[in-house]
């Protein structure tokens, strides 16, 4: 009998959690408690390494699927499966979990114990989205994922911390429900063309919805992933849920939660709603072109980093919503590589605006400069996270925001002449605030005693850097599983909508390799 892999990724952390209630919430045992999920957290990095080394990456279908029935007279299974697109998500939650809990090693004083088993239940949900291939399980972990994040920013976060997981909870839940709708909407469709209720996925995919209906399932579905992502306009609880977070609830928000949006879009919304789809990509993707510049000019007057960074990844999702709106190879394979690209540079950066946050206790720009002569290593790390984020050859950015940009070329050069202005406003508003922070005099005695990393501390940014030079150099390594998933979401909906590939996206026939990372 096989190991169930995928089913580990859930249940360890959940088992983590149940060791943690286990020892005294106390001042005393708190290493004690930090440790544990630190190594509950580690091993569970190690076993999505372990799924990626026994992958297939030449295959474009779902892998180690375990099914199981749940409820059977309504059609719901424990159904789970991994891709080339959802296997680089799992590794990616897997990776940062662990540094979010060490950047949060001081800072998290009271309530340890609650802390980290409020992190494992999140890190568990979060793993259970990305491999669900039922839909109702699917919902289930979607709406789990909300509460541990409703409780980290409630408990953990900053002065108006309630408002802003008053305000997180609220746009989720709102789009959730129509989501939920759609969902047994589809159960009903099933039931009419076979006479029973599933809610599998690949059987969903299998039903031939009428194009009228398409339109409001789409819709119910695109909502809920827009206010995940978040798209412009249903962005505005994003800066509110950074600014209060915790650290590690800024990681993992910007790092893993924003991305279940854009996976939802590859996974559920434009492959069962095709036709949908394709009549709705060009409004989606004037939304992200307003979303990425709107993002970019926003964050250009941010007095507050954590802020700035905040809106940055409102500007950055929109290349990946873009990206998935052109429906070529080239622009998907972008859209999903700049999930991993976004969540490496941007939960750095919220890492390294943590650190200084810890020592200063003010996010403000205005508090900082001249840090580079205080701290030279910590700054050094500020600039190549930096230089990631806006997308600099040879760092993790680039390749997603190159295949993105070349994909939507193709499909509508006026989007993409607008998109490519925001790489251009992010290296203004990252750089000047970079700037700002980190040269010139010491004007503030506060910063002249500042501490530079400390070993902890090092061991948080030394993987986040290699992993974002390793993305810079190697594509191919992450591309490579990607590509045959891709391909096979774009062929299920092109072969629904033949007529819009022929006209603007049949790639030449050798387009859909990746670039060499030689």
């Amino acid at each position: 009998m096989q190991f169930p892999i995928l089913t580990s990724l859930v249940v360890l952390p959940i088992a983590g959690a149940a060791c943690l209630f286990l020892v005294r919430d106390d001042e005393r045992h708190a290493p004690l408690v930090r440790n544990i999920a630190l190594v509950v957290s580690a091993l569970v990095f190690a076993d999505t390494l372990l799924l990626w080394s026994r992958f297939n990456a030449a295959s474009g279908d779902f892998q180690f699927i375990e099914r199981h029935a749940w409820i059977p007279t309504f059609g719901i299974s424990y159904v789970v499966g991994v891709d080339g697109i959802s296997l680089l998500l799992l590794v990616l939650t897997g990776f940062l979990t662990p540094l979010a809990l060490l950047g949060s090693w001081e800072s998290i004083q009271r309530k340890t114990r609650a802390f980290c088993i409020v992190v494992l239940l999140l890190e568990s949900a979060m793993m259970g989205v990305f491999i669900s291939l039922d839909l109702f399980l699917f919902y289930v972990f979607w709406d789990a994922m909300l509460i541990p994040m409703y409780f980290l920013i409630g408990i953990w976060g900053y002065e108006r911390r309630v408002y802003a997981a008053v305000k997180f909870i609220l746009y989720t839940l709102g789009g959730s429900v129509l989501m939920l709708l759609a969902i047994l909407s589809l159960a009903s469709l099933h039931n009419a063309a076979t006479g029973s209720y599933s809610f599998d996925l690949q059987k969903i995919y299998a039903l031939q919805i009428p194009p009228g209906e398409q339109g409001w399932l789409f819709l119910a579905f695109a909502l809920a992933f827009a206010i995940k992502v978040p798209i412009f306009p249903f962005h505005t609880w994003l800066p509110d849920a950074h600014v209060e977070a915790p650290t590690a609830g800024s990681v993992i928000l910007a790092g893993v939660l924003l991305k279940m949006g854009t996976y939802g879009f590859v996974r559920f919304a434009f492959p069962l709603f095709p036709d949908a789809a394709a009549q709705f990509a060009p409004y989606l993707a004037v939304l992200a072109v307003i979303g990425i510049v709107y993002g970019a000019l926003v964050a250009m007057v941010q007095p507050d980093m954590k802020k700035l960074v905040a809106y940055s990844s409102v500007s950055h999702l929109g290349f990946v919503v873009l990206g998935i709106c052109a429906m070529d190879t080239q622009g998907v394979q972008g859209a999903v590589y700049q999930m991993l690209s976004h969540g490496v540079s941007t939960g750095g950066l919220f890492l390294v605006v943590g650190m200084l946050v810890d020592r200063r206790h003010t996010r403000l720009i205005s508090e900082y400069g001249g840090l580079k002569k205080v701290m030279p290593h910590l700054v050094a790390a500020f600039l190549i996270l930096t230089l990631a984020s806006i997308g600099l050859p040879g760092l993790s950015g680039f390749v997603g925001e190159f295949l993105i940009l070349l994909g939507v070329f193709r499909w509508s050069p006026p989007l993409a002449t607008v998109a490519a202005t925001g790489v251009i406003l992010s290296a203004t508003y990252m750089l000047w605030m970079f700037q700002r922070v980190n040269y010139g005099p010491v004007t503030n005695e506060k910063n002249t005693g500042l501490r530079d990393l400390s070993p902890r501390e090092w061991a948080i940014l030394v993987p986040i850097i290699a992993v974002a030079v390793l993305m810079g150099v190697m594509p191919n390594l992450f591309l490579r599983p990607i590509e045959p998933s891709v391909n096979r979401m774009l062929n299920q909906i092109h072969a629904v909508a033949p007529v819009r590939v022929q006209v603007s996206h049949q790639p030449p026939a050798a387009s859909h390799q990746p670039p060499s990372s030689n």
